[in-house]
C-alpha cells in the first residue's frame, strides 16, 4: 500500500493474512478494514484461530503470510511487519494497548497498582513523579478503583479489579487502538456486566477502535459495532453485529446463535 497521506481512511487494513503451524491452520486468508472509533468483535469456538489472528495483527506472532497496514498519526499507512523492533515497541507503548483474558498477563504483579499505570506513562518520557502519581490515581478512579489503593500491589487485588487496572495501565497514554483477549473471561457474570459497562463507555469517550476476540455472543452485541465470525481458522461470516446475530447467514453461525438461544 502507498505512504501517501489518505483521507476517510481505516485506522488498519488486515490484507490475506496466513498463519500454519506446520499442515495445521491457525488462521487462513483473514482480510478486513477496522476504521477509527470502531469496534470489532472476532467470535468463534475454542481453536477457531481467533486469538491467533489477533496475535498476528498485534505483532505478538509472525504471520506466513499477509500483510497489515497502521494509519499512523502523521497520516501514512506503514506495514507494521516491516518496522524495526524498536519501532514496533514504541507503537505498543503509545498508539497501541493489549488487554488480556488473564490480567497477571498484563501487569506486573510486585509492583504498586501506580507503577503499573505510572510505567507506561515514564515509557513515553514522562519524568516528573508527582504528575504521574496524579495521572495514577486519575486512571484508578475511572476504571472504579479508589485512589487509596494506589500503592497496592495487584495480587491484593481481586480478579475484576485486576482486569480494571490493565485497562488503566493500557489506557493512560491514550492509544488510537486497543486489542483485547477475552477480556471478562473467568470473571462472575455481575463483574463482566460491570467491566463492559466500563469498557464501553471508555471505548465511547477517548474515540477508541478495538479489536475484541471473544467466544461470547453476548459480549459481542453489548460492546462491537461489526463482528467476524471464525471456524477452522477461517472468516465464515462478517457483517454489523446485529445483522449477523439476528440474521445469521452462514451455518456455522446460525449454529453458534441458536446454541444461544436454547440456553
Amino acid at each position: 500500500m502507498s505512504t501517501d497521506t489518505i483521507e476517510d481512511a481505516p485506522l488498519l487494513k488486515v490484507a490475506g493474512v496466513s498463519k500454519f503451524y506446520g499442515s495445521r491452520i491457525g488462521c487462513e486468508n483473514v482480510s478486513f478494514e477496522l476504521w477509527p472509533g470502531e469496534v470489532l468483535a472476532i467470535v468463534g469456538e475454542s481453536g477457531s484461530g481467533k486469538t491467533t489472528l489477533l496475535n498476528c495483527m498485534a505483532t505478538r506472532l509472525n504471520p506466513s503470510s499477509g500483510t497489515v497496514y497502521y494509519r499512523m498519526r502523521d497520516e501514512t499507512f506503514r506495514d507494521i511487519y516491516r518496522m524495526g523492533e524498536a519501532e514496533r515497541r514504541l507503537l505498543m507503548r503509545t498508539d497501541w494497548g493489549f488487554v488480556h483474558q488473564n490480567p497477571a498477563d498484563g501487569l506486573r504483579m510486585t509492583v504498586s497498582a501506580g507503577a503499573n499505570v505510572g510505567e507506561r506513562l515514564m515509557a513515553v518520557g514522562e519524568r516528573h513523579y508527582g504528575e504521574i502519581r496524579a495521572s495514577a490515581i486519575d486512571w484508578l478512579g475511572r476504571v472504579e478503583i479508589a485512589g487509596d489503593r494506589v500503592d497496592d500491589e495487584p495480587r491484593a487485588f481481586s480478579g475484576g479489579m485486576r482486569q480494571r487496572l490493565q485497562i488503566a495501565r493500557n489506557l493512560v497514554t491514550r492509544p488510537r487502538l486497543i486489542f483485547m483477549d477475552e477480556p471478562t473471561g473467568g470473571l462472575d457474570v455481575s463483574v463482566q456486566a460491570r467491566l463492559l459497562d466500563l469498557l464501553r463507555g471508555l471505548v465511547g469517550e477517548l474515540g477508541l477502535s478495538a479489536i475484541v476476540v471473544t467466544h461470547d455472543l453476548a459480549v459481542a452485541r453489548l460492546i462491537s459495532h461489526r463482528m467476524m465470525v471464525m471456524k477452522d481458522g477461517r472468516v465464515v461470516e462478517h457483517g454489523l453485529t446485529d445483522r449477523v446475530l439476528d440474521d445469521p447467514q452462514a451455518p456455522y453461525t446460525q449454529l453458534l446463535v441458536s446454541s444461544i438461544l436454547q440456553v
